[in-house]
């Protein structure tokens, strides 16, 4: 239907936009998909172009790159908005609208403004809820639209992991979209299967107003090289003279071009396919060691080095910052643990909140069942139906036990239950990607080697007598940090009342908090020990010796034997153009504060001209008012002087003027004198 009124609209030459909405614009796949798309326009993968044709598109789309920052969208183009993974993040030229969302209905609302809604969850796990709630919540609205809605997850490819062979005699017959239903996830990789299975679920109600679809990603590279991002900075700087394989190399790596990916997504937005599934990889399937080969031929010194796979942990360029915090209690755990995160963009780990996440995530997978209806079910129903119900069991069985043990406890929750969520926690993308910081945790020798011990090891740690562990999730450093018992008590007596209550903190539970630590760290067997065992030797810091309420210094400490971050950080591009968006702010926000003030100044100017305007009336006023008093105070005066004095007066002046006398003034007085009507 949506491809019918492609065409026409084509053929009559009215090219309408399609509004698609993106996440993470800012990500390596957000934003090369994103660009992408912005530069094709909807329903042109409908059309059947010729070999002349493909030739002369192929030209204009390399001048359309190379013009892209000069040149106005394409008209009927892809109208590209999404959100952002970081909150400091530009808004990338190619899109339209960025979102900083602060509530699920702000983002509800503008997914509903769009045609198509794509959401990657394969380069950041925490998306995966944010996807099915949006997939569910625009569901919900599907009475209300007023034209389709396409719905797009691009999970990835590791969900079919543990996918056994079609054929047991022959491993290399490749799986196809209709194989989906038989997929096998990697353990990691659940949260993406279930995701998948609840969107396509939701793509069978209606399918002529809501459609759903799941693309299976192989691993991402190209633009930035993605993946292959180590591999391509080693042989570039040339400071090696082979470039390493991990392992034997002979496993086979199901990629897929970045853009490719994207092509898949618009041919899905244009076309609408009937099969709901789609598995997108490269039709050439490479091994790990002919691609690093490549890599080494073309950009470095052409040679490998085949290294055992436990050595990619030990390269400082592959494996994130994982720290474990060790100490008594009020010694000022978290705080520092806090500042690390901050510097090295790490991942706090607190028990607290792993539970209540572990809990959380079990309610999430035990709700679908109960929100989401389907119409339609068919045997690829039934299947699914099938797995989502046994995941279902054993999460509301484990969450069942879950809260029966902390009612039993008090609240708390046995080693078993706390290992395996702690376990779960740190294989997560976000712990083995950023790294991570454990807060206190763990507390003694057993939780230490049930966390971080291979499982069902005994037999190997019997013989070798240093237990083997999961590099993938111990730390790489631990801190271990010290005070006396007296040192922690004027602490805790010093915080404020409004800081302690509530908290362990208060003077009976601190009390036996560091009773109960002090106990455990004085046998043998302490998790201090268990890291000297791994060869992994805590960094001990005496707290008393700095003072220093915030702990700068100790951090300080902490960072000088931990190193520098090892995070991607910005390159030189993107340093100057963020330098040159702030010297442009800051330009813009000098401009603003001198027009605000001649504003003020004007406004002032006109304020002192109009209050000298209104001065000066109020002053003539007061004079005529002056005036008009001393008039009516003079009346009476000029009446007397008028009866009394003007007659003789006026007499003497006119006998003065006659008689002409040598002094005038004193004939005046003269004759007033003697004619005076009071002395007659």
């Amino acid at each position: 239907m949506a491809a019918e009124e492609g065409v026409v609209a084509a053929a009559e030459g009215t090219i309408r936009s399609r509004r698609v909405f993106l996440n993470h614009l800012d990500s390596y796949g957000g934003s090369s998909i994103g660009k992408y798309l912005s530069n094709c326009v909807a329903g042109a993968s409908l059309e059947e172009v010729g070999e002349e044709e493909e030739e002369e598109e192929e030209e204009d789309e390399i001048m359309a790159v190379i013009d892209v920052t000069l040149s106005k969208p394409k008209e009927g183009a892809y109208q590209i908005v999404g959100t952002l993974s970081k909150a400091q993040s530009m808004k990338p030229d190619f899109a339209q609208e960025t979102y900083r969302i602060s509530t699920r209905e702000e983002l509800l609302g503008h997914l509903l403004e769009c045609d198509v809604i794509i959401y990657n969850i394969t380069e950041d796990a925490n998306q995966i809820e944010e996807a099915t709630w949006a997939a569910a919540a625009v569901h919900g609205e599907v009475l209300h639209f007023e034209k389709p809605k396409l719905f797009i997850l691009v999970s990835t490819i590791m969900t079919w992991a543990r996918s056994k062979p079609l054929d047991p005699d022959d491993s290399e017959i490749p799986f196809t979209e209709e194989d989906y239903r038989r997929r096998k996830p990697h353990p990691n990789f659940m949260d993406h299967i279930n995701a998948e299975k609840v969107i396509i679920k939701l793509g069978k109600t209606n399918k002529n107003k809501f459609s759903t679809y799941v693309v299976a990603s192989g691993l991402q590279y190209g633009a930035e090289e993605g993946i292959f991002h180590y591999f391509f900075k080693t042989a570039w700087l040339g400071e090696t003279p082979a470039i390493p394989v991990f392992g034997d190399g002979n496993n086979f790596l199901p990629t897929i071009h970045v853009v490719d990916l994207a092509a898949v997504l618009q041919n899905i937005a244009d076309h609408r396919p009937r099969t709901h599934y789609i598995v997108a990889v490269d039709e050439s399937i490479h091994t790990l060691q002919a691609i690093v080969k490549c890599i080494s031929k073309n950009v470095g010194p052409g040679k490998i080095q085949k290294i055992p796979r436990e050595n990619a942990f030990l390269s400082k360029d592959l494996t994130p910052v994982k720290i474990c915090v060790l100490g008594p209690p009020a010694v000022g755990k978290s705080t520092i643990a806090e500042e690390l995160c901050k510097h090295y963009k790490l991942q706090h780990i607190k028990i607290k909140d792993v539970i209540s996440e572990a809990v959380e995530n079990l309610e999430k997978i035990i709700a679908p069942k109960e929100t989401v209806e389907t119409e339609e079910v068919g045997e690829e129903g039934e299947e699914d139906d099938e797995e989502e119900g046994n995941s279902t069991e054993e999460a509301q069985e484990l969450l069942d036990g879950v809260k029966e043990n902390m009612e039993q406890n008090g609240g708390r929750l046995d080693d078993q239950y706390v290992i395996r969520f702690m376990k779960e926690k740190l294989k997560s993308m976000s712990c083995k990607n950023q790294g991570y910081i454990l807060d206190g945790f763990p507390k003694t020798y057993d939780q230490a080697k049930d966390l971080f011990n291979f499982e069902d090891d005994e037999e190997e740690e019997t013989r070798s007598k240093v237990p083997r562990y999961d590099k993938l999730i111990t730390p790489e450093y631990v801190i271990s940090l010290n005070a006396s018992d007296e040192f922690l008590k004027n602490r805790v007596i010093n915080l404020p009342e409004s800081v302690v209550a509530g908290t362990h903190y208060t003077q009976d539970r601190f009390l036996r908090t560091l009773s109960l630590f002090r106990e455990l760290n004085t046998e043998d067997e302490t998790v201090v020990n268990y890291f000297d065992e791994l060869e992994i030797h805590p960094q001990f810091i005496d707290v008393a010796k700095f003072e220093d309420p915030e702990n700068r210094l100790i951090v300080n400490e902490i960072i000088k034997e931990t190193g520098e971050p090892r995070n991607y950080g910005l390159t030189d591009e993107e340093k100057e153009k963020l330098e040159c968006k702030a010297a442009e702010a800051r330009l813009a926000k000098e401009a603003e504060e001198n027009a605000e003030q001649e504003r003020k100044e004007a406004e002032e100017r006109a304020e002192k001209v109009a209050n000298w305007e209104e001065w000066n009336k109020r002053l003539e006023e007061v004079k005529r008012q002056e005036q008009e008093l001393l008039e009516a105070q003079s009346i009476p005066l000029r009446n007397y002087l008028m009866k009394n004095v003007m007659p003789t007066l006026m007499q003497g002046l006119n006998e003065c003027c006659k008689i002409r006398p040598d002094d005038p003034v004193d004939f005046l007085a003269e004759y007033l004198f003697k004619n005076n009507p009071e002395m007659e």
